[in-house]
C-alpha cells in the first residue's frame, strides 16, 4: 500500500503542476479519455475539471456590452429568419486564413450548423445553436474563430468549447450598429437560391414552410410582430431592469393603460438571456404596421410610469404578482 501512495503522488503533483500553467493549451476530450496533459488521470478528472465548472456558470447576459443587445435577444429566441451584418473588431480580420469580404450573422444555418465559410470566404454565423460552455458569447466567438480559419466552402462543426475562450465582446466591433434584417424564408443560406435543386431545394421549402411570419417595428426599438393561426402576438425585448419594468407594467395594467389598441392584452413576458420580453396577444387582422402608432404611444406610456418614484398600491400589487406568475424563463 505504501509504495501504491508514493507511486501516485507524482501523478497529482503533475497534474496539478499542468492545472496552474495551462492557459487554454490543453485540448477537450470525451470524460472519461486520457487528459491530453500527461498526468495519467482521466479528462474529467483533470483538466475536465475546469471545462465543467465553465459549464456550471451560466452567464445571464451573454449579450450585455454588444451594441444592439436586445435585438441580439431577440434573434436568439424570437425570430425564425433574420441576418444582421457584423463588423470585427480591429486585427482579428489579420488572424483569418485568406480574406474574409463579409461576416454575417444568421439566426440559424442548415443542419444547426455554428458557421459556414462560403466559398468567396465570407462567414455566416448561426445564433440559434447549442450552447456548451454556459457562456452562449464565448460559444459563438469560438464558432466564429474556427470559422476564420476554415477552408473556404465548409461548414464549422460543432465542438465543445474551450474554457478561457475570447468572447463575441472581444472579437466584434462593439461600436457597430446592430441592424436586423428579418426574412420570410431561409433563402440567405444560399449564395443562389433561385438555382437549389433536388434536396437542397426540397429542405429549403421545409424550413420556410415552418417559419413564423415575423416583422421587426420600426416606431420602436426591438419589438417584433409574429403571426400564428390562433392570433397574433408583438413580442417586446427591453433592456428596462426586470423590477423595475414589472412595477411599470403593473401600474399600467391596473390603470388600464398596457394594451397597445383595441382587443388588445398584454398577456405576460418572458425572461431571456437576462432581459425581460413582454408579449401581447392581437386580434388576427391587426398588422405589424398597425402595431406601430400606439407601440411608440405606449413606450411614452411607459417612460412616464418608470419615473413614478410612489410606492405601488394594493391593485397594483395584485397586477404585479399576476404578470410574475405568468413570466416564463427561456433560459
Amino acid at each position: 500500500m505504501g509504495k501504491k501512495a508514493a507511486k501516485k503522488a507524482p501523478q497529482r503533483s503533475q497534474s496539478a503542476t499542468a492545472t496552474t500553467t495551462a492557459t487554454g493549451g490543453i485540448p477537450v476530450v470525451g470524460a472519461r479519455e486520457d487528459c491530453p496533459c500527461g498526468s495519467g488521470l482521466r479528462y474529467k478528472a483533470c483538466h475536465g475539471r475546469e471545462a465543467s465548472h465553465a459549464v456550471q456558470e451560466l452567464v445571464h447576459r451573454p449579450f450585455e456590452g454588444l451594441s444592439g443587445e436586445a435585438d441580439w435577444v431577440a434573434l436568439r429566441e424570437l425570430v425564425p429568419a433574420a441576418t444582421v451584418p457584423l463588423t470585427l473588431a480591429a486585427g482579428v480580420a489579420d488572424e483569418a486564413t485568406g480574406d474574409v469580404p463579409s461576416v454575417t450573422l444568421a439566426t440559424v444555418l442548415p443542419l444547426a450548423w455554428p458557421a459556414l465559410r462560403r466559398q468567396d470566404g465570407s462567414i455566416l454565423l448561426g445564433l440559434q445553436t447549442q450552447s456548451s460552455s454556459g457562456d452562449l458569447s464565448r460559444d459563438l466567438a469560438d464558432a466564429l474563430e474556427l470559422a476564420l480559419t476554415a477552408e473556404p466552402g465548409a461548414p464549422v462543426p460543432s465542438r465543445r468549447t474551450v474554457p478561457g475562450g475570447r468572447r463575441l465582446q472581444d472579437l466584434l466591433d462593439v461600436s457597430a450598429p446592430f441592424t436586423p434584417a428579418v426574412h420570410t424564408g431561409f433563402e440567405f443560406w444560399l449564395e443562389d437560391a433561385e438555382s437549389a435543386t433536388g434536396e437542397v431545394a426540397a429542405s429549403l421549402e421545409r424550413a420556410n414552410a415552418s417559419a413564423i411570419p415575423t416583422e421587426k417595428l420600426s416606431s420602436v426599438d426591438s419589438a417584433y410582430w409574429c403571426g400564428t393561426p390562433d392570433k397574433n402576438h408583438l413580442r417586446w425585448v427591453m433592456t428596462v431592469p426586470e423590477e423595475q419594468l414589472l412595477d411599470a407594467l403593473a401600474r399600467l395594467t391596473a390603470a388600464d393603460r398596457s394594451s397597445i389598441g383595441p382587443d388588445t392584452r398584454l398577456v405576460g413576458s418572458f425572461r431571456a438571456h437576462g432581459l425581460t420580453v413582454p408579449v401581447w396577444d392581437l386580434p388576427l387582422e391587426m398588422t405589424a404596421a398597425d402595431c406601430e402608432k400606439p407601440a411608440a404611444e405606449f413606450a411614452e406610456r411607459l417612460a412616464a410610469t418608470l419615473a413614478d418614484p410612489t410606492p405601488l398600491t394594493t391593485e397594483e400589487r395584485r397586477a404585479r404578482a399576476n404578470l410574475v406568475n405568468r413570466q416564463v424563463t427561456l433560459n
